[in-house]
């Protein structure tokens, strides 16, 4: 009598499916208990596909000086007016938007990136190498940013791009980071999984990758958007006083030309109103993201809202 045998292939399928499936449905269920990120998710989104869509349904050749009509106020043809240069400025947010949040996102991805580093080095080693790395940081925090950034940015200014922005603004938003992650690997370090780990025999860069980072994600995550925001809100200073890229159109940089051609003044409304709608907008899902990642980084909130 012979014994049929299952193919253990096809047995595992329906059970990866169950697994994927109640994955999905908890991800779901979480996303309803967290209506705060769902929403900063959807406006970052929503403003990202700006300058990714944009592009099929709009000239962008018309960002450019004296490519249309000037002081066109809103209507059919130029359904966000142009400035006094003859920039369409429909165009000029496509373009710019996604111009700004790179700068964004390459000064915090720099920036936290060296404070990480810092950070966890700091705090597993400690030592000399904590002190020296602490002092810096904190002689750092006390220098005024914005003098120093602006001291940067004149110097180069002719020169300037979006990748030089962004390295200057990332040039002293590292510190912050250095400190607050460094308070919480000292945190870590005395946890017993950490000392198990030392007694096993792994060394310390497969402590701080395989045992200590994966617990600090959620707050890495979190330290990332705030990064971001300071960075953009960084570059959106200086390119307002006339220190950005002259000849992107990134919205620093059209709030900076509104004013120098005195739009308030004149009635040009939707020159410098555009802009500063889309900032609050970025500002406001980057916020909303962040209250969204502290629930995951902060257990008592986890605990609170389930």
């Amino acid at each position: 009598m012979s014994t049929l045998v299952g193919n253990p292939q096809h047995e595992a399928v329906p059970q990866d499916i169950s697994v994927g499936r109640e994955r999905l449905a908890n991800f779901g269920s979480y996303l309803r208990r967290n209506p705060a990120l769902v929403v900063g998710l959807v406006l970052v989104v929503l403003l990202l596909a700006i300058g990714i869509v944009g592009p099929f349904f709009v000239n962008t050749e018309h960002a450019a000086p004296t490519s249309v009509l000037p002081d066109q106020s809103p209507s059919r043809a130029f359904p966000l007016g142009s400035d006094d240069q003859g920039r369409d400025l429909l165009s000029v947010v496509v373009v710019g938007l996604p111009l700004t949040i790179k700068v964004g996102f390459i000064a915090g991805i720099v920036g936290l990136g060296i404070g990480t580093i810092l950070g966890f080095v700091a705090g597993y080693v400690g030592g000399v190498t904590d002190t020296i790395i602490r002092t810096l940081a904190d002689v750092l925090l006390t220098v005024p940013g914005l003098v120093v950034l602006i001291t940067f940015a004149s110097t180069i200014k002719g020169t300037i791009g979006i990748g030089t922005m962004a390295l200057i603004v990332a040039s002293l938003s590292w510190m912050w980071p250095t400190r607050t992650i460094r308070s919480q690997v000292l945190s870590l370090r005395e946890r017993g999984y950490v000392q198990v780990a030392k007694m096993s025999g792994m060394n310390t860069p497969e402590i701080i990758f395989k045992e200590m980072m994966p617990n600090l994600l959620p707050y890495l995550a979190g330290s990332f958007v705030g990064a971001v925001g300071s960075a953009i809100l960084a570059s959106i200073g200086l390119e307002a006083l006339g220190l950005g890229p002259q000849n992107e159109p990134t919205m620093g940089m059209t709030i900076y030309w509104s004013i120098a051609f005195n739009a308030l003044i004149r009635g040009l409304w939707w020159w410098w109103l555009t802009p500063i709608i889309l900032l609050v907008l970025l500002f406001v899902g980057l916020m909303f993201i962040s209250i969204g990642l502290d629930e995951l980084a902060n257990p008592r909130i986890r605990r609170s809202n389930t």
